[in-house]
């Protein structure tokens, strides 16, 4: 899932006029993107610390006190002293066109002055985020292993061995005697033995 905008709106300086502010803040929250207001009074100090305690993408300012020229350079040169100095910071306020051109050449992002459409400010934060932040690399699909193929056993199988993978054991069958072979000229009951005459049953009898 892709991380929200994260926007830190501050009032910094004695300006004590925050409705603007406000509206803004809540403009970017409609368009999708996750908003921090500072409040009134704040200190350039105190909005970059607060920009790097919320990890926030862009440091839009509200200035109506005409300080323009020294609050803008001042953040800007905390973020970098600080370390996130590859974040937006953007803002709008009574600038006039030429003090606009004079802060970009230090810096700081797009200023919009009064009258400007919410919709304008959210669309050039939105654009700057997506060319500005790192595009991930693409996630390789992990592939299936393929299914091994059993190799079939060349031994023979004993008898009354279960097969492998049966649930049911054969049991062995019983092992048959063989029939003895008599010798030849053994005499056998009703079998004359060769070579000799048979006796009778009265002698048998005695």
């Amino acid at each position: 899932m892709e991380r929200k905008i994260r926007v830190l709106v501050g009032k910094p300086g004695l300006d004590g006029h925050d409705r603007g502010a406000k509206v803004v803040a809540a403009a970017l929250r409609d368009a999708g993107m996750e908003v921090i207001y500072t409040g009134l009074h704040q200190t350039p100090e105190q909005i970059v610390e607060a920009a790097i305690q919320e990890d926030v993408d862009v440091v839009a300012l509200s200035v109506l006190s005409g300080a323009h020229m020294t609050l803008f350079p001042e953040v800007r040169r905390g973020m970098i002293e600080r370390g996130v100095g590859d974040k937006l910071l953007t803002g709008g306020g009574i600038i006039p066109a030429e003090d606009m051109e004079a802060l970009a050449r230090q810096g700081v992002g797009r200023l919009f002055g009064p009258g400007s459409s919410t919709q304008e400010i959210a669309a050039y934060i939105r654009s700057w985020c997506e060319e500005s932040r790192p595009v991930p690399a693409p996630e390789a699909k992990a592939r299936a292993p393929k299914p091994r193929a059993r190799k079939s056993s060349a031994r023979a199988q004993r008898p009354g061995q279960a097969k492998s993978g049966a649930s049911v054991r054969q049991r062995a069958k019983p092992k048959t005697r063989a029939a003895r072979k008599r010798p030849l000229g053994k005499a056998v009951r009703g079998v004359a033995s060769p070579g000799r005459p048979p006796r009778s049953r009265a002698r048998e009898r005695r």
